[in-house]
Formats: C-alpha cells, sequence, structure tokens
C-alpha cells in the first residue's frame, strides 16, 4: 500500500538563490563596477609593466622596418599592451566579484534583464537631440540607487517635454 499523503515537512531548497530587492541590487553592482575598475587598473599595470620587460630584453631589429623612431614604436607597443590590460580587466573584475559574492550570479543576472528591460522601455528617443537638449543617460549607466532611477525618470520625462514644447 502506497502512502499518498506525507507527514514529513520538506525543507525548501537551502541552495536557491535569495531574491535581491533594488537597493541591493544597486549595492551590488556598484561594488562588481569597483571590482571592475580595480581589477582594470592592476591588469593595465601589469600589460604595460610585462610588455615593456619583454620588449626591452627583446632583439629589436625588426623595429628598423617601421617607418617610426624606435622609442615611439616601443612607446606605442608598451601602450596597446597597457590598453589591452585595461580591456581585460572588468572581465577579470567580474569573476572575481562573483567568487567573492557567492550565489547572486543568478538573481542579479535576473535583476539586470529587469532593469535593462526597464530602461530601455522609459529612455526617450536620442534622434531629436541637440546641443541645448541632449539626452540624459541614455543606458543609465549612472543610475546607483532607487531615488537615482527616479531622478533618472524625471530627466527622460523633462527631455520629452522639452522636445515636444520647443517643435
Amino acid at each position: 500500500m502506497r502512502r499518498w499523503a506525507s507527514t514529513t515537512v520538506t525543507a525548501p531548497n537551502a541552495a536557491a538563490e535569495p531574491n535581491l530587492d533594488w537597493n541591493t541590487f544597486f549595492k551590488l553592482r556598484k561594488t562588481r563596477r569597483r571590482f571592475q575598475l580595480v581589477c582594470s587598473l592592476g591588469t593595465m599595470a601589469i600589460g604595460g609593466s610585462m610588455a615593456g620587460l619583454i620588449l626591452v630584453n627583446m632583439d629589436l631589429e625588426y623595429l628598423g622596418k617601421i617607418p617610426l623612431d624606435p622609442f615611439i614604436t616601443l612607446g606605442l607597443m608598451t601602450m596597446s599592451c597597457a590598453a589591452l590590460g585595461w580591456l581585460a580587466g572588468p572581465s577579470l573584475g567580474s569573476v572575481i566579484f562573483y567568487s567573492v559574492q557567492k550565489g547572486v550570479k543568478k538573481p542579479m543576472a535576473v535583476k539586470e534583464a529587469e532593469f535593462f528591460a526597464r530602461i530601455k522601455k522609459n529612455r526617450v528617443d536620442p534622434s531629436v537631440s541637440s546641443v541645448g537638449n541632449p539626452v540624459p543617460d541614455y543606458y543609465g549607466e549612472k543610475i546607483s540607487s532607487v531615488s537615482g532611477y527616479r531622478q533618472w525618470l524625471k530627466d527622460q520625462r523633462a527631455f520629452r517635454k522639452k522636445r515636444t514644447s520647443f517643435l
């Protein structure tokens, strides 16, 4: 005989991701951005230093084929490696952030998708901007709190109002 109704209580899944409220989401987003910035600075310094060390210790006969001063060429190559390090920093910063803040990757991805959907829905048409009426923060990059989002919405409404009143 099978028992269809159980008297034991099933515990909720402890590994379930917590739902993020908007304030927590914005705090985590700001923290992630700081991780990315610090890693960008670090990878830029490492990339430039490594390129400088490698280029100085190499045979420099190939530099004669480039029609620039060798010091300028070495400087440009070093700066290029530093720029590549700067571009690699946000990826490394995100990896470090998500390894430090365990369990927030999926909830942040869901909340971020919802946030960008709201931004996309409420942002203004940039084709009607002018020097006197520039588009206010088109991608919502400066939003760092709920009150900042409300201010962003007010700025978008003000842009629309200026656009319709001056046409």
